[in-house]
C-alpha cells in the first residue's frame, strides 16, 4: 500500500531545481571526490583537531569553482548558486536569533535554575531517568536537541555523581529523547526547519509524527528502565536564581516563535522574517537590562561588563553555522552536477518511497541528518505528504541509532567524563533501532491518511 511503484518513483524523480547534466564528466568526478574528502575530515574532527566548518567549506568552494569552470560562468550556474545561497541564509538569519536567544537565557540563569531545582528534590535513579527523557523530549521541541542535551546532561552528572551505570543509562535515553522530541516540531531539528521552509509539511503538520516519535523514546526507555539502579542519589540542597529580565527573555522568545509561525502562515513570509523581528524584541530588552545594571553598578560603585545584545549574539555556534553553508554549497554543488538527480532515480526508483526513506534515516546514524535531509529536498522525489512526515521522522531520529550520529550523542561524549562513549551507546542499539522500527510502524498506522 505505502510501496509506489518502481515506475511511478523513477519516472516522477523530479525536479530537483538546476541539473547540467556533467555526471559523466571528469569534473564530476573531480567534484565528488572533494565531498567525499571534507566529510572524511568532519567525521576525523576530533582526530584531526581541524573544526568541521572548515573542510566543508573549502570542499564548497572548489566544487562551485570547479562548476563555474566548466560552464565558464554561466547564467544558469550563477542562477543555481544564488538559489543555494538564498537557502541558506534564510537558514542562517533563523539560527543565529534562536542561538542568542538560547545564550541570553543561560547568561541570565534560566537552564541553572531548572538544573538546580531537579536536583534539589531527591527523586529516585528511576524517576530522574524518566523526568530527565520527558523534560528532553518536550524542550527539544522548542530548542535544539543539542542545547537540550548539554542542558540536561548537567542535572544528570549532577544527581548521578555516585552511580556510573544510572548516568550511563540516563545520558543514552537524553540522546534518544532529545532527537525524537525534535522531530515532531517545526522548530525542533535544523531538519524539520528545512522541510517546513520547504513547504513540504506545515507548521501544524509535524504534530502528526508526534506519537510515532514519542513510541521512538518510548520503546528504548522501557527496555533500558530495567537495567536502572535501584535506590536514590544523595540530595543536593542545590540552589540558584533566574538574573534579572530573565523570564521576559523567555516570554519574548514564544513571543517570537508566535511571530514566526503566524508570519510564515498567513503572511506567507520566511522564517526568518519572525525570527528577525524577535531579534529587535532581544535587543530592546538587552537596552533595558543593560541601563538597570549600569545603574546598578553607579550606585554600588562596582565596575561591570556592560550587558550587551552583540555579545550574547557572538556566543552563537559559529561553527556549526558555517558548517551548515558548506553542506549547503557541497549538496547544492553535486545537485547542479547531477549526482542527485541519479540518486533519486536509483534510491527512490529502485526501493520505492518508504523503503527509501527507511535508509536514508538509517544513514543519518553515520552522516549527519543535515546532508541527508538537505540531499533529499534537493532530489524533490515526487512523494506524498505521508512520506515527507516519514522522511522528517527518520532523519529526525535514525541518529540515535549511534553516538556519532547526532550532535546531541557527540556532545555528550565530551561532557559526559567517561561515563557515555560510542561503546555503551552501542550496546543499546537494539532497543534504540526496535524503537526506531515501531515509529515507523506506528506512523504507517496513524497517518494512512496522508498516503495516496
Amino acid at each position: 500500500m505505502y510501496l509506489l511503484p518502481t515506475s511511478l518513483a523513477a519516472s516522477g524523480a523530479a525536479d530537483v531545481g538546476t541539473n547540467l547534466h556533467l555526471v559523466s564528466d571528469p569534473v564530476a568526478w573531480l567534484a565528488l571526490l572533494v565531498f567525499i574528502a571534507a566529510y572524511l575530515a568532519v567525521i576525523l574532527e576530533e582526530r584531526i583537531h581541524i573544526a568541521k566548518s572548515k573542510p566543508v567549506m573549502l570542499g564548497a568552494a572548489l566544487i562551485w569553482a570547479l562548476i563555474a569552470w566548466k560552464t565558464d560562468g554561466s547564467d544558469a550556474t550563477r542562477a543555481a548558486f544564488d538559489e543555494m545561497f538564498l537557502e541558506y541564509a534564510e537558514i542562517f538569519f533563523f539560527l543565529v536569533v534562536a542561538m542568542a536567544y538560547v545564550s541570553a537565557m543561560a547568561e541570565r540563569g534560566v537552564f541553572e535554575a531548572l538544573r538546580a531545582q531537579l536536583t534539589r528534590l531527591g527523586y529516585t535513579y528511576r524517576a530522574l531517568f524518566w523526568i530527565t527523557g520527558v523534560v528532553a523530549f518536550f524542550l527539544s521541541a522548542v530548542l535544539d536537541n543539542l542545547t537540550t542535551a548539554l542542558v540536561m546532561s548537567a542535572v544528570i552528572l549532577a544527581v548521578g555523581a555516585g552511580s556510573a551505570r544510572f548516568c550511563t543509562l540516563a545520558l543514552i535515553n537524553l540522546v534518544v529523547a532529545a532527537n525524537a522530541g525534535g522531530a515532531w516540531s517545526a522548530f525542533g531539528d535544523i531538519t524539520t526547519l528545512m522541510v517546513w521552509q520547504a513547504h513540504k509539511v506545515e507548521f501544524l503538520e509535524f504534530f502528526a509524527i508526534f506519537l510515532p516519535s514519542l513510541v521512538n523514546w518510548l520503546v528504548p526507555a522501557a527496555c533500558m528502565h530495567l537495567a536502572l539502579p535501584r535506590g536514590r542519589p544523595e540530595r543536593l540542597e542545590a540552589t540558584a536564581r533566574i538574573g534579572y529580565g530573565g523570564i521576559a527573555i523567555c516570554a519574548s522568545f514564544a513571543l517570537t516563535i508566535a511571530i514566526t509561525v503566524a508570519g510564515k502562515q498567513w503572511l506567507g513570509l520566511p522564517a526568518a522574517f519572525g525570527m528577525l523581528s524577535g531579534l529587535a524584541l532581544l535587543g530592546l530588552l538587552a537596552s533595558h537590562i543593560e541601563r538597570r545594571e549600569r545603574r546598578y553598578a553607579l550606585a554600588q560603585e562596582v565596575d561591570t561588563e556592560a550587558y550587551s545584545i552583540f555579545r550574547i549574539i557572538a556566543k552563537a555556534e559559529w561553527d556549526t553555522l558555517l558548517f551548515f553553508y558548506g553542506v549547503f554549497g557541497c549538496v547544492g554543488g553535486l545537485a547542479v552536477i547531477g549526482y542527485l538527480d541519479l540518486a533519486s532515480q536509483h534510491l527512490y526508483g529502485g526501493l520505492g518511497f518508504t523503503l527509501g526513506n527507511t535508509v536514508m534515516g538509517l544513514l543519518s546514524a553515520v552522516v549527519d541528518n543535515i546532508p541527508i535531509m538537505f540531499a533529499v529536498l534537493k532530489m524533490n522525489p515526487p512523494m506524498d505528504h505521508g512520506q515527507w512526515l516519514l522522511m522528517t521522522l527518520t532523519a529526525g531520529v535514525g541518529g540515535s541509532l549511534l553516538s556519532i550520529g547526532s550532535a546531541a550523542g557527540v556532545a555528550l561524549m565530551g561532557v559526559s567524563r567517561g561515563m557515555y562513549n560510542f561503546g555503551s551507546h552501542l550496546r543499546w542499539t537494539w532497543a534504540i533501532a526496535l524503537g526506531y522500527v515501531a515509529s515507523i510502524g506506528v506512523h504507517l498506522l496513524l497517518n494512512a491518511q496522508h498516503f495516496n
